[in-house]
């Protein structure tokens, strides 16, 4: 997870209807993320050969009043997409036909090296890569030390814990979905590196932000997760 903060007027106009942007310290957040899916069932069932994949996405952070619960500050934190990269085209079909989330199929690929050692000498780098209109773009990082549990208040548990994710729909409305983990352990990264024609990608908006220094850059553990069906909100 890559992070760079941005300004709030590039994002207005992505955020669903009947949210607001979710801040951290007053500032709006974009993330390149990059990942692996393990394992994959749509409704517990194992799809053959689309059980294994990358994903790697641009997303930002909203959050909506929840009013079947009245009690103040009961607000669900989720993530929002710009952008969502899978190599296989069914997935990427079901994914915008069932949720019209912005995804696009290409060839993807990826390096998860974890060798052991200790501090910043240790020969470790996860990097994820996608060809985009004929050329390879990619996003990278390098993990130090040990995995460490989310510190309560840190950038690092705002980045991480949206469990929820809200899309807009091609009527305007909006589409809820839950996401369910448990809390991760993240490594602290150095070095962290994108090579991306980001204005063909995601549009020159966002040109200054993603070639700006990222706030904060780390790696998730990872577990099983569940997300569930979508459901339409008021």
């Amino acid at each position: 997870m890559i992070n760079y903060s941005v300004d709030r007027e590039i994002l207005d106009p992505l955020v669903p209807r009947g949210c607001e942007l979710d801040l951290w310290n007053d500032q709006a957040y974009v993330s390149l993320v990059g990942f692996r899916f393990l394992d994959t069932r749509l409704k517990g069932i194992p799809i053959p050969f689309h059980r294994d994949f990358d994903e790697i996405n641009l997303r930002f952070y909203v959050r909506r009043k929840d009013h079947e619960n009245e009690t103040d500050g009961d607000w669900k934190r989720a993530v929002a997409f710009v952008k969502e990269i899978v190599p296989k085209r069914a997935i990427a079909l079901t994914a915008r036909l069932f949720y019209n989330e912005p995804y696009i199929a290409v060839p993807t690929r990826h390096v998860i090296k974890m060798d052991v050692g200790s501090g910043e000498k240790a020969n470790r780098i996860v990097r994820y890569g996608w060809k985009f209109r004929g050329k390879w773009n990619s996003i990278s990082v390098r993990p130090v030390g040990d995995p460490n549990a989310l510190t309560d208040g840190s950038e690092e548990q705002f980045i991480a814990e949206h469990y929820w994710g809200y899309t807009a729909q091609k009527d305007g409305g909006t589409l809820e979905y839950q996401v369910t983990h448990p809390a991760w352990r993240v490594w602290s990264c150095v070095d962290p590196q994108i090579e991306i024609n980001v204005a063909e990608l995601y549009g020159s908006q966002f040109e200054t932000a993603l070639r700006q220094t990222p706030t904060s850059a780390f790696l998730a553990e990872g577990s099983d997760v569940s997300v569930s069906n979508g459901r339409r909100v008021e």
